[in-house]
């Protein structure tokens, strides 16, 4: 039992974090969308701090899982189900996108410093539960800073992949835009299956670790700093 209650203490400092961190990124999508002027994700129910609204079982449940649980892994990486937005309603199409697209990373690092602050109240804060809450804290600091980088990869679907499809001339645009719908498996693909593929011949491919994991780690150090916590 004593087992029991510890591997789901285990999961929960890093499902309560990926969750809430998902659940911030696509609300505050949906809210930057009201602002310009689109409601479709508010009637829809999308602009709103349900988890359940906007978790995808697999991209949100199940891959972060296996990130967890694949040898040397050591990052997380997954989605939830994006905020719907109808580009035509904006008056400016492209500022307004570019807007919406960073406000669901900008949340991820307003998260990421907010737990680095709460972090520095740990010693405040009663013994009875202070360790679970700086597991939480301390993850979810990781997580944000992790999902704000991914998101902004130039590659659609990713946030920054819509910013790139914005700013960039309507000729280079779209051959960027048509890479909507394989962009996902283009992505699982560099995070399981190069590096598989390279530890057959013995060369770490693991590529994630140099465009995500370090300039990651690199923006927690920063945020830490500036939080005090360094």
């Amino acid at each position: 039992m004593n087992h029991l209650a510890a591997s789901v203490t285990s999961l929960t400092v890093w499902i309560i974090p990926v969750i809430f961190a998902v659940t911030m990124h696509e609300a505050a999508h949906g809210f930057m969308a009201r602002l310009f002027g689109d409601m479709t994700a508010t009637r829809m129910g999308r602009v709103t701090l349900n988890p359940v609204k906007h978790i995808d079982p697999f991209g949100t449940v199940v891959l972060p899982a296996l990130c967890l649980l694949m040898p040397g892994g050591g990052f997380l990486f997954g989605y939830a189900k994006p905020v719907p937005v109808n580009f035509r309603a904006f008056k400016h199409p492209r500022s307004a996108t570019v807007a919406v697209a960073i406000a669901g990373p900008g949340m991820n690092v307003l998260l990421a410093f907010v737990s680095l602050l709460l972090l520095r109240c740990l010693p405040a804060m009663p013994s009875n539960g202070v360790l679970w809450i700086g597991e939480n804290l301390d993850n979810s600091a990781y997580i944000n800073v992790f999902l704000a980088v991914l998101n902004m990869l130039p590659l659609p679907p990713l946030d920054g992949g819509r910013v790139l499809v914005a700013i960039l001339p309507r000729p280079l645009a779209r051959p960027v835009a048509s890479l909507e719908g394989s962009g996902i498996l283009i992505l699982i693909g560099l995070l399981f299956f190069l590096p598989m593929l390279g530890a057959q011949f013995g060369q770490d491919w693991n590529v994630f670790r140099y465009i995500v994991g370090m300039p990651a780690q690199w923006l927690h150090d920063s945020l830490a700093r500036v939080a005090g916590l360094e």
